[in-house]
């Protein structure tokens, strides 16, 4: 049984705008709500960039190593602002029908899309990780953290990858996120754990008073802060 935790929520948009200072304070808000997902088998995947950050407060609370997953949106050629979904590590793909059927994107744009993204998602994973070898997931608790979900399309993929991989549950972790899209994401995780829930949520920006870019240089150098990986 699936089992959707929401706590904090906010779902008729009252209270603060922006209830966390940055992604860091968000990590520890969020990883304060998640005493009970440490385990001994526990491991914590962040979605790059900005949800490393947050990611790495989680680790640090569950004892657990911090591993990625990288995602890499599909956009509609010369509309760049429109996402058609996202690919995403262990051969995952996204397609928004819906999207693609409104902007009559043919087989062809598509696939040439889908091989720039991979292509990308490669050579980003590479840097990330630097020499880091890939935490192995299979049989463990994935913890699957990002610093929001507007839509849940990259975090979707990013779910989908840890199950992909083997991980025996999956937990999703979230400082803020609107229902709609929780429901959504509730089909590939076993429970969700969000802070705040607001009905609408045009930017994940909004929910923070510092938002600034993160770098891959950031997150690899968060990555290298955490305990090397374990494997067993």
């Amino acid at each position: 049984m699936r089992v959707v935790l929401l706590r904090g929520s906010n779902e008729h948009g009252e209270g603060s705008s922006m209830p966390f200072g940055d992604r860091d304070e968000a990590g520890r808000r969020l990883a304060g709500r998640l005493a009970g997902y440490r385990t001994a088998d526990a491991v914590v995947l962040g979605v790059p960039r900005g949800g490393v950050p947050v990611a790495r407060r989680v680790a640090e609370a569950l004892d657990a190593p911090l591993d990625v997953i990288v995602v890499r949106r599909l956009r509609v050629p010369d509309h760049p602002e429109l996402g058609l979904g996202a690919v995403a590590e262990a051969d995952v793909r996204i397609i928004d029908d819906e999207v693609v059927f409104r902007t009559g994107v043919g087989e062809r744009d598509l696939a040439a899309a889908e091989e720039r993204a991979r292509a990308e998602l490669a050579e980003q994973a590479a840097r990330l990780r630097a020499a880091r070898s890939r935490v192995d997931v299979a049989g463990r608790t994935a913890t699957v953290v990002d610093d929001g979900a507007a839509t849940g399309t990259s975090t979707h993929a990013a779910c989908r990858v840890a199950r992909e991989q083997g991980a025996s549950r999956v937990v999703l972790a979230l400082p803020v996120a609107p229902p709609e899209a929780l429901r959504r994401l509730a089909e590939v995780v076993d429970e969700i754990v969000c802070l705040e829930t607001p009905l609408a949520l045009p930017s994940i920006g909004e929910w923070y008073r510092d938002f600034d870019e993160v770098r891959d240089a950031d997150v690899a150098a968060l990555l290298g802060a955490t305990p090397a990986p374990r494997t067993g």
